[in-house]
């Protein structure tokens, strides 16, 4: 446990897409439980924090809203460095930032660390008089890239706490899983270092007895 906390993991969380998908709403409707529609466009990145129960332990999350416009990019790119997780957000109502999620994703590639966690959302799922992507066309992109795939209304707080724990999981799992990995590794290090130990000894031994 930190000593200085009430969390055992603390784990930084990206939200990128287009300018106006939705994300600085998602962000609110999970850490704050509000909706409000006057929302100005996020400058350079804004963030919040949220600490959530996943089984025995207790997760920190620093959410990162960064903003979609070109303008901003040299100064969101930064961030990058050092998540664990980010959502790719698109708005089922707008085509082209549908469309830009590749071009979000070459983003991740060329800045993110490899082993990041990440996650395609359909936002604004409750306006389907409004809809340009398809549930299936969300779904084939996801699995195109092995990701988890969520449509999420921040407005009705649809699957908005879903998303976020579901990668909030996943990255807690690939850090147990990284973190007895290397304690494994340091295990088997010193056993061969016991070992050789050992061996150089009996030399030692077998020397002297000649």
């Amino acid at each position: 446990m930190n000593s200085n906390s009430d969390y055992h993991f603390l784990f930084k969380v990206l939200l990128i897409g287009n300018s106006g998908v939705g994300k600085s709403c998602m962000l609110m409707r999970y850490s704050e439980n509000q909706f409000t529609n006057n929302f100005y466009n996020t400058i350079g990145v804004d963030f919040k924090t949220k600490t959530v129960a996943i089984g025995e332990h207790n997760v920190k999350l620093q959410i990162w809203d960064t903003a979609g416009q070109d303008r901003f990019r040299t100064i969101t790119c930064s961030y990058y460095r050092g998540a664990q997780g980010i959502i790719i957000v698109y708005d089922i109502t707008d085509r082209e930032s549908f469309e830009n999620v590749k071009t979000w994703i070459a983003e991740i590639d060329k800045y993110a660390s490899e082993s990041v966690n990440r996650m395609l959302v359909g936002n604004k799922a409750d306006i389907t008089e409004r809809r340009e992507v398809s549930y299936e066309e969300g779904l084939e992109l996801s699995r195109q890239y092995q990701f988890p795939f969520y449509e999420t209304s921040a407005k009705s707080s649809i699957n908005i706490e879903a998303a976020f724990t579901h990668i909030t999981k996943n990255i807690l799992n690939r850090e147990i899983h990284n973190s007895k990995a290397v304690v494994r590794k340091t295990s088997n290090m010193r056993l061969q270092t016991r070992q050789q130990q050992q061996q150089q000894e009996k030399k030692k031994q077998e020397d002297l007895c000649c």
